[in-house]
This record gives C-alpha cells, structure tokens and sequence, in this order.
C-alpha cells in the first residue's frame, strides 16, 4: 500500500499509559477522535472485539481489523478506517500507529496508507489533505495520552 502521511512527535507519558489506554478500544478512539479539528460530536455507536463504530457531526467512522500487539519496548495499534462524511464522501485508509518507549516517554510513528476516496471531493482529499489529517492525528495522540486540553 502507499504510504500517503509518514511522521511521528514525542508524547510525555509512560508506554504502559499507552497499552492500558487500549484495552478497551471503544474509550480511547473516541477520546482520540474528539480531539479531531472541526468535530465537534463524537459517539460510539458499535463496538466488537476488533472493530468500533463512531458517529461524528460530519458523519459514520468505522475501524475495523483493529490489531494491538504490544512487547516491551513498544506497542503497534493497526486497523482499516471508512468514513462516510455525510454524501460528501467516503474515504478508505489503512493506519499504523506504534509507540516506542524513550527516556523521555514515547515516540508515537504513523502511518496512513492505503487511501481511497471518490470524486472530486475525495481527489481534493488525496491530494491536500495528509499533512493536516496527519499532523491532527499525532496532535489528538500527544493531548489525549499527556492529558492536556484540547
């Protein structure tokens, strides 16, 4: 798959914050996806053992074939996301979230790949839209996990 956002940032908290955090993924997707720009409604609709369900303002996230396999210096959460942002557009992508433990706390790396998403909407999406999607991604992580406000 090609990577469409590559990057990472340091987090000041302890890997096993990290690891406790995603035992129950249903409350820590929702904390990270409400700490999204411009979402301003975020409610878990379905949860499974490998998959959750979310509805926000702009529409149905779903993350599905979710992964967390975690040792002792790092812990790699993996999963698929559709989101149907009202009949705007759907977009498809595939993420990589690992944290590795540092001395001073944790490296979060990201990866988003796979990105799909039809229409002149979604070209505009693919096209622009990484640097922000990402950088909002590694900025929800550092908030949520370093308990700052948002």
């Amino acid at each position: 798959m090609k990577i469409w956002f590559e990057g990472e940032g340091p987090i000041a908290c302890e890997l096993r914050e990290v690891a406790q955090a995603h035992e129950d993924l249903g409350a820590v997707f929702i904390a990270l996806v409400a700490r999204m720009p411009g979402l301003s409604a975020v409610e878990l609709v379905d949860q499974g053992e490998d998959r959750v369900v979310i509805r926000t303002n702009e529409g149905l996230m779903t993350r599905s074939g979710i992964t967390v396999t975690a040792d002792a210096t790092s812990i790699v959460v993996e999963f698929d996301e559709v989101y149907e942002a009202g009949s705007m557009v759907t977009t498809r992508s595939h993420y990589r979230d690992t944290y590795t433990s540092t001395e001073d706390g944790v490296t979060h790396q990201l990866a988003i790949s796979g990105v799909e998403a039809p229409g002149l909407l979604g070209f505009l999406y693919r096209t622009f839209g990484n640097k922000s999607i990402g950088k909002a991604v590694l900025g929800a992580n550092k908030g949520h996990f370093e308990g700052t406000a948002r």
